[in-house]
């Protein structure tokens, strides 16, 4: 198949991430953003040794399927599972974690299922909203990014999984703006100014932080801007209102300069009885209902830290590690991002802690450094997973117990065969839904040592030694 060929298929399966699956003329073809039991008009072609389709329309709903209750819905690149019922969007995401480990050979373990979010609405504490026009030369929005659009933004002002407070923000900047002559930043073009809104808010305080990104040729004064978002009709307080100048290339949110424009560029949330401090950037799960559930299930798998020593590896703004602390001897955290260590560093001190200790340096270049023996390890990696010569370096300490948690099951596969190569086995494994709705989910593992393998590490690093 050299050539698109466009033709109606069958969703019979589905596999991680949201890849339905069909089958044309006998050959697998991935569908991406459908479920099994749809009729599904598709343009396919064959890409690397694979049969890809991109999704043209449902033709024939699949007989679980339900309306959704967003008018955007398959048009902005949120929300993957707006159209089916919640019970059946668990056992999706749940079935794709078990599939995608047993199609890596790891078995023999003991699942615990998968529990579900407090809400499947309202539950996003953090939204990154994007500038850019409706369609093409259309009217200015202020959202997400359409499916398969550079440019094209889908208006997120009744977006589902965020709160009220949070599309009100949006709905008044995108209001005032239009009244400007400021359009948005096109990257291809290099015209205009406007880059994106990002909006936090806590859950437990309702504290709010705004941060609207421009570039440099933005030079409209925001005190009337900042002024009326102050006295918009919001059920939380705005703790803090900055503007940050962004002229890279990237669409990302990337800091040349921030002004704070009101209050402070943090706020305060609560989890598990404990208040963390959050600056805009700092990393912090967006689910904080969800995140308790995930950390006491990371807990649980811990069992008794009592005069234990833990190290927390890619520690963020060290959650986990205050968590722990409160049983545990004393827990190391190692975060590369400067500004979330110091943000942990803070946070330890704010609750009174002083048995933890935080380290800003890359796991693979400290753990060499760490003189302690740990009893327990927490691993909480990026999505891309663990550098291989990490895992190595962490397995040689020989833990008794490793914790991992992942939002990406197909990382964390392939670092579970790593670690079960160096002698772990694998005891549990839990899911957590921290993001309804879209077809991210947790996964929890506890590894433990096998106390017949030992290992030694050598000092390039170029080779594992096992040995018995």
């Amino acid at each position: 198949m050299s050539k698109k060929i466009k033709d109606e298929i069958n969703i019979n399966d589905i596999e991680f991430p949201s890849n339905g699956i069909g089958l044309y003329n006998g050959n697998t073809v991935l569908v991406n953003n459908t479920v099994p039991g749809q009729k599904a008009l598709v343009l396919m072609k064959k890409k690397h040794g694979k049969f890809e389709g991109n999704l043209i329309k449902v033709t024939k709903k699949a007989e679980y399927e339900i309306n959704s209750d967003c008018e955007q819905f398959g048009i902005c690149g949120g929300c993957t599972f707006r159209n089916i019922p919640y019970d059946k969007e668990l056992d999706i995401k749940k079935n794709n974690v078990l599939k995608l480990l047993d199609k890596n050979g790891i078995d023999n373990f003991e699942f615990l299922g998968i529990d579900a979010a407090p809400n499947t609405d309202c539950y996003r504490n953090k939204m990154e909203f994007s500038f850019g026009d409706t369609s093409k030369d259309g009217d200015l929005s202020l959202g997400m990014r359409k499916r398969q659009s550079y440019y094209e933004v889908a208006y997120a002002g009744k977006c589902k999984i965020i709160h009220n407070d949070i599309r009100k923000i949006l709905d008044y900047t995108l209001e005032y703006f239009k009244n400007t002559n400021e359009t948005f930043y096109h990257k291809t073009k290099k015209t205009g100014s406007l880059r994106h809104l990002l909006v936090r808010k806590s859950f437990y305080t309702g504290q709010i932080l705004i941060n609207l990104v421009t570039t440099s040729s933005f030079n409209i004064s925001l005190d009337k801007y900042t002024k009326n978002l102050t006295k918009l009709n919001l059920e939380g307080n705005i703790n803090g209102i900055v503007h940050t100048v962004n002229d890279s290339v990237a669409d990302i949110i990337h800091v040349d300069k921030m002004n704070i424009l009101y209050g402070k560029d943090f706020f305060t949330e609560k989890l598990l009885g404990l208040n963390f401090k959050i600056s805009m950037f700092s990393f912090f799960q967006t689910n904080s209902q969800g995140a308790e559930i995930l950390y006491s299930a990371v807990k649980d798998f811990a069992g008794n830290i009592k005069d234990k020593v833990v190290f927390d590896l890619y520690c963020g703004t060290g959650t986990i590690a205050q968590i722990f602390s409160q049983h545990a001897k004393n827990v190391i955290g190692i975060e590369i991002v400067e500004s979330a260590v110091k943000s942990a560093i803070e946070n330890a001190s704010l609750n009174n802690i002083n048995n933890c200790k935080f380290i800003c340096a890359d796991v693979l270049d400290e753990v060499d450094k760490l003189s302690e023996t740990p009893d327990i390890i927490v691993l909480d990696p990026p999505r891309a997973g663990i550098h291989p010569k990490a895992i190595g370096k962490i397995a040689s300490f020989n833990a008794p117990k490793i914790i991992y948690i992942s939002c990406k099951a197909s990382s964390l596969s392939k670092d579970l065969i790593s670690f079960i190569n160096y002698g772990y086995k694998i005891e549990k494994i839990k899911c957590v839904d921290m993001f309804p709705r879209t077809y991210h989910v947790e996964t929890v593992v506890l590894l433990s040592k096998l106390s017949n393998k030992h290992i030694d590490v050598d000092i390039n690093m170029d080779k594992l030694n096992l040995t018995n």
